[in-house]
């Protein structure tokens, strides 16, 4: 049996649009049916993360699990083709998949995850699982470069009054353009997603990555998310800290510097320039002001 209710969380997912909307009222129906198709039963109070739906279940065998159901978003389209691939090698092992339904079953992880860890040492975690991540790219992926030369349009249009600073918004266009036509841009397969919360504990292995975003890539791509997730606890020390989880990432993990800070600049610009984007009706817990501030002070960080 399903839990009568979907979490508060979830069923606040239909204000963010018709789409939304229309998911979150198929929702109970869609699980329904997994479950009985599946023969899961349920084990645990259900959980989400910003665009999926984790029920912990166990299989007719009693085997742990999770079930996971996800908006379908094409940031998400090709997750269950990563983690088939990555065979449970620095990742959460898949069991089963039905990508019509934007449904997964997974290993169940323990409840710990990487934010729990001291910042460098959580750096020094995640870039360890690099190399295990950075595998030669699945043809079905989407291609960072596509989506890079897009970002470079998407910067270009900033009226000039926009609240960023003109000389980065000027280095973000002409990075992303580089980077665009560079072969290096692609053809490794990236998690896309990886900071401390896309990091749990295992029994079989100390940790593990979940949610990726998997495109065809450059490992250099990465660090960015590892600067901005808990940026609030390197207030006071905002500069040294910013650089003290850049270098651990970039020395732990085997990157170059230059290419690893290129991206940081771009994936911050890009992110405010997102931001800037948002209609008046979404919602966000970081207000704008104080949004952009953090974008420009981690771009401006890695270069000094």
């Amino acid at each position: 049996m399903i839990p009568p209710d979907l979490p508060d969380g979830v069923l606040g997912m239909a204000r963010r649009g018709p789409d939304w909307a229309a998911w979150v009222d198929r929702l109970p129906a869609l699980l329904t049916g997994l479950l009985e198709d599946w023969q899961l039963s349920v084990d645990g109070w259900m959980m989400h993360g910003f665009v999926a739906l984790v029920v912990p279940v166990r299989t007719v065998g009693g085997r742990s699990a999770v079930l996971k159901v996800s908006f379908p978003d094409v940031e998400s389209e090709h997750e269950h083709l990563a983690l088939q691939h990555w065979g449970g090698r620095g990742a959460v092992t898949l069991l089963r998949a039905d990508p019509h339904r934007a449904a997964m079953l997974l290993e169940r992880l323990r409840p710990e995850r990487l934010q729990e860890a001291w910042d460098l040492e959580a750096c020094e975690v995640v870039a360890g699982l690099y190399g295990r991540l950075h595998v030669p790219a699945l043809p079905q992926l989407r291609s960072l470069s596509t989506y890079v030369a897009r970002w470079a349009g998407e910067l270009e249009a900033l009226p000039r009054n926009a609240p960023l600073p003109r000389r980065l918004v000027e280095q973000a266009i002409s990075l992303s353009r580089d980077f665009a036509a560079d072969p290096a841009s692609t053809g490794t397969m990236i998690h896309g997603d990886l900071h401390y919360e896309n990091v749990m504990a295992a029994d079989r292995e100390p940790w593990l990555a979940i949610d990726p975003k998997p495109m065809s890539g450059d490992a250099h791509y990465e660090p960015a998310p590892m600067l901005w997730n808990r940026f609030e606890e390197l207030e006071g020390d905002v500069r040294n800290g910013v650089r003290r989880r850049f270098h651990a990432l970039v020395d732990h993990g085997g990157l170059d510097e230059h290419r690893a800070r290129d991206w940081v600049v771009v994936r911050m610009l890009n992110n405010a320039c997102w931001r800037l984007q948002d209609g008046p009706e979404v919602q966000r817990i970081t207000p704008t002001d104080e949004y952009l501030t953090m974008c420009i002070a981690v771009a401006k960080a890695v270069q000094d």
